[in-house]
């Protein structure tokens, strides 16, 4: 890692993972050692705490000022089918999520309430993201960036040594999670120049997620709660029930991933009855208690261990054995002193982790607000769930090919369940519980039609 010209911090918080395995450490959290988490804080308190004491223009500005935006823009999309940055996905028309980005800073700016910003981008979307940056010459300076690290793959066999790969080194190496975004501020030297500059909070979030904005409300609120880190969060849906969830642990606010969660839990992990709120990965960190945290620590935000077992080379199956050693910058919740969540509105959540989030994002069950947000059209309903043809759809050339004749309405759709090959044109409407089912290989063309609570099977 040294040799690679990866930073101390990278090093030293790499070091403390592979301890956890070393030591036996599977990650999981098991749910007879947690509790679910109740009495979380609203945005609707929020917003009442606001109205009573709304900040002055100085005290805005003041707060705007202190405040640094980063986006989390590491991910390829290898699992969409894409093969550079996911940000550079057309999302609405021409405009790809950097676009919005850019458009929601910008808005902000009009409106006097300028905040800085960064992106942490990876080895393998930096290039990439500059190049279409440059038509924002604001946004794409060195300042407005700081690479994500690189981890070895261990063995998974004992004592988990590095796996060498001398057919392609480069296999040798993994991404280490978002939890990396605490070494990668501190290693890189932007969190001493933030500091430097006077900024005391950051709002982190993930570039495919065009609902997270700087909102004043949440600023002024944490702010005022004098608290090290707050997690937004939402109440949990069906569609949700495979995201990591909140939890507490030892009487304090924590996270379970999927990956922490042993197989005979998973019941447990997906019953939104029990575990009712999911992070979003809308974050606030008060940047002068992180750097305390790291003076206190040794320059490591320690974070549990999250062991996804793979095989050194993804294209070959009997190629060796590795664990790639991951965090989430979510478990945070636990690591700071004074954490806390806040539940949050629908409209602050609308991520793109699949084709099938692409197609509900692109269709009019999504509108574009003056801010440049993207939420419900519908205020207080629910996401439409869509589930495409696992073979066919997975990728975004097969979505291309369904959407080739535009995109259908869904703002009142529930559930649109697709099976075999079609194209669903902009002049159908989908309402309610809908189910699409093409047992021939040739695509069913779907034009003018109205398909209301109903299951059509083909031919």
């Amino acid at each position: 890692m040294k040799a690679e010209g990866l930073s101390e911090a990278c090093q030293n918080s790499f070091v403390d993972v592979m301890k956890q395995l070393q030591a036996g450490a599977t990650g999981f959290m098991p749910e007879k050692d947690i509790q679910p988490a109740k009495d979380v804080q609203t945005y609707g308190q929020v917003e009442e705490a606001f109205a009573a004491a709304t900040p002055s223009a100085e005290e805005t500005a003041a707060l705007y000022a202190a405040a640094v935006v980063i986006k989390l823009n590491g991910g390829l999309g290898t699992g969409m089918g894409l093969d550079k940055a996911k940000s550079l996905l057309q999302v609405k028309g021409e405009d790809t999520f950097l676009d919005f980005i850019v458009k929601q800073l910008e808005y902000s700016a009009e409106h006097g309430t300028k905040a800085s910003f960064m992106l942490m981008n990876s080895f393998s979307t930096s290039d990439d993201t500059k190049a279409y940056l440059a038509k924002y010459p604001e946004y794409n300076t060195p300042d407005n960036e700081f690479v994500q690290n690189k981890v070895p793959k261990l063995s998974a066999e004992f004592p988990h040594f590095p796996q060498a790969w001398p057919e392609n080194p480069q296999n040798e190496w993994c991404p280490p999670g978002h939890g990396d975004i605490f070494p990668a501020l501190s290693g890189s030297g932007r969190l001493d120049a933030l500091l430097a500059a006077g900024k005391k909070y950051a709002f982190i979030s993930n570039s495919d997620n065009l609902g997270a904005t700087l909102d004043v409300k949440i600023l002024d609120f944490f702010a005022k709660s004098k608290s090290d880190f707050l997690m937004e969060v939402c109440e949990r849906t069906e569609a949700d029930k495979k995201g990591g969830h909140l939890c507490v642990t030892n009487g304090r606010f924590n996270l379970r991933e999927s990956a922490n969660c042993p197989s005979e839990d998973e019941k447990y992990f997906q019953d939104i009855t029990v575990h009712k709120y999911f992070n979003t990965n809308n974050l606030w960190v008060n940047l002068e208690s992180l750097k305390a945290l790291l003076q206190e620590t040794g320059g490591i935000v320690k974070l549990p261990l999250i062991r996804n077992a793979k095989t050194v080379d993804p294209k070959k199956a009997d190629s060796p054995k590795v664990f790639q050693l991951e965090t989430a910058m979510g478990s945070a919740i636990a690591a700071f002193k004074t954490s806390l969540p806040l539940v949050v509105p629908r409209t602050r959540f609308a991520p793109v982790k699949t084709c099938n989030d692409l197609v509900a994002l692109r269709s009019d069950a999504y509108v574009v607000n003056a801010d440049q947000t993207l939420s419900l059209a519908k205020a207080g309903g629910q996401p439409p769930v869509i589930n495409l043809d696992g073979k066919l759809h997975k990728l975004v050339g097969g979505v291309e090919q369904l959407l080739s004749k535009g995109v259908p309405s869904l703002i009142d759709c529930e559930r649109l369940d697709v099976t075999g090959a079609f194209v669903i044109a902009e002049s159908v409407k989908i309402v309610g519980k809908v189910k699409l089912i093409n047992n021939d290989k040739e695509p069913v063309v779907l034009e003018n039609l109205v398909l209301t609570n109903e299951e059509r099977s083909f031919p």
